[in-house]
């Protein structure tokens, strides 16, 4: 079912509405769908390298859309059905001092899935389940959602079909090393 979902997506680049349905990837793509928006992105930047922001901005704004569908998932659902078995469990305790410990580190949580292969969708629910502030969901969900898609953007229509299987195979690998190195530096700082 998945290779099928996958190649549905891929024919769709080649649609005269392949904006509209990658708007709705995108956005669906941030709470439940299971095939990130670059299927079908990198197709589309490639057949029209003119349309790369464009492309991206549609991209960005209906992942950040869909982020925070994601977001009032786990903020609506939290309360009516988690909350009250946590309860029923004792552990609604626990659940507190997590969702502080989340929302203490949440803007890089955020920043991570947004930027990185990790799944956004299970960030933008767990953000809603936390009650972090939604103001600094949707901030961080901007920045690193444009980070991620006009970087994979500009790569395309700077270098075309050959930086395709570079972004396909190494790109999240890139993306989480940078994190990782941007994170180090932040704690080699606070220790020196």
């Amino acid at each position: 079912m998945l290779r099928r979902l996958y190649d549905w997506t891929m024919a769709q680049a080649e649609s005269p509405y392949a904006l509209w349905v990658l708007a709705g990837v995108a956005f669906i793509e941030s709470s439940v769908f299971p095939i990130p928006p670059d299927v079908l992105m990198i197709p589309m930047v490639l057949a029209a390298p003119r349309r790369a922001w464009l492309i991206a901005l549609v991209a960005t704004v209906s992942s950040v859309l869909g982020g925070i569908l994601g977001y009032g998932i786990g903020y609506f659902f939290y309360e009516s059905l988690g909350q009250p078995i946590l309860e029923s469990l004792g552990k609604a305790d626990k659940m507190a001092a997590f969702n502080a410990k989340f929302n203490d580190v949440g803007f890089w949580a955020v920043l991570i899935a947004g930027i990185t292969p990790f799944p956004y969708k299970v960030i933008t629910i767990m953000s809603g389940w936390t009650a972090m502030p939604l103001g600094t969901f949707i901030v961080t969900s901007i920045v690193a959602r444009s980070l991620r898609f006009f970087v994979v953007a500009g790569l395309l229509r700077a270098f075309g079909t050959p930086v395709r299987a570079f972004i396909e195979k190494y790109l999240g690998l890139v993306f989480t090393a940078f994190v990782i190195v941007l994170i180090g530096g932040f704690v080699l700082l606070k220790y020196i």
